[in-house]
């Protein structure tokens, strides 16, 4: 299983950026995906997640500002952001799990969670 994040670049404050990330391998379920951030110096934190039954939860310093929604059937999962600040300049990982999916023998194995390259994300003042 891997995860594969779009989408991150330079923008200025107040302006917006869309994040996706895409799933892939011979997944069977995904209960939730979400994006993590982590700026230098400090330790990665939660920015949004969202279940396979659309239930999100947002870090505090986004809500309001940003919009996390999935598609199941394609695996992926969007984060729209808005408003941006320069504190929001980090580098954004995408995040699955628990996952179900076939090994190569094709048994149905479980993963605990799932993460992706991170993409970077910089906001101008």
């Amino acid at each position: 299983v891997q995860l594969q994040a779009f989408g991150g670049g330079v923008v200025q404050a107040g302006g917006s950026l869309r994040l996706s990330c895409v799933a892939s391998g011979r997944i069977f379920r995904i209960d939730a995906m979400g994006w993590y951030r982590q700026a230098p110096g400090k330790q990665r934190e939660l920015v949004a997640s969202i279940t396979s039954g659309g239930v999100t939860n947002y870090g505090d310093s986004v809500k309001g500002r940003f919009t996390i929604s999935g598609e199941n059937a394609k695996r992926t999962v969007y984060l729209v952001m808005d408003s941006l600040k320069p504190e929001d300049t980090a580098v954004y990982y995408c995040n699955a799990g628990p996952i179900n999916y076939h090994n190569d023998g094709y048994e149905m194995v479980a993963v605990a969670e799932v993460w992706g390259q991170g993409t970077e994300v910089t906001v101008s003042s």
